[in-house]
């Protein structure tokens, strides 16, 4: 028995599944790839919340309770004093892991819906969550520096850095995780 509601991806509603639902249901039935997408960008947002929650905690416990404000340094990570320094790092560190995780099941689970094994996913999401990271701490920086060149302020400047981070972002991980990391194999 078909469920009318819920047509799987690989097959397409019928004119007379389509007529019995909402327009709602109707649409994300007609436009799969682009309720997918949507629902990426809106869930991505989950992990922000959670990166949130954590940095404030990790504030309150590393920088505040511990008093972890002596400068750090190590390869591309410079946190200086005036930047929590190592509270600020940890800080940052377990803020970034805990929304890589969340944003990994929630991409898997409820955006693609994916059947891939979490062994074989697991390690290719850590790969592109590394990438986009050491991206997102450097990229800035150079995208801040162009801008100000061009005689923008530091603020519009450091929103565009911000604005190009999310962008790429978004454009690299959406592709990466629907063909290579998460894909439906059935």
């Amino acid at each position: 028995m078909s469920d009318t509601t819920n047509p799987t991806p690989t097959q397409a509603p019928t004119p007379a599944e389509l007529a019995a639902m909402g327009p709602v249901r109707r649409w994300i039935a007609t436009h799969p790839t682009i309720w997918e997408f949507i629902l990426f960008n809106v869930l991505s947002n989950i992990s922000t919340i959670a990166r949130f929650v954590v940095t404030w905690i990790g504030t309150a416990v590393f920088v505040g309770a511990l008093g972890l404000t002596a400068p750090f340094h190590f390869l591309i990570f410079n946190y200086p004093e005036s930047g929590n320094g190592l509270g600020g790092f940890l800080t940052f560190l377990t803020a970034e892991v805990l929304a890589q995780v969340v944003n990994f099941f929630v991409q898997m689970k409820w955006v693609f819906k994916s059947d891939s094994s979490f062994r074989d996913a697991a390690w290719k999401y850590a790969i592109l969550a590394v990438v986009i990271v050491v991206v997102n701490l450097v990229l800035p920086g150079y995208v801040t520096a162009l801008c100000q060149g061009w005689g923008m302020n530091a603020g519009i400047a450091g929103t565009i850095a911000s604005v190009v981070n999310t962008l790429l972002a978004v454009v690299v991980s959406y592709p990466i995780l629907k063909f290579w990391i998460m894909p439906k194999t059935k």
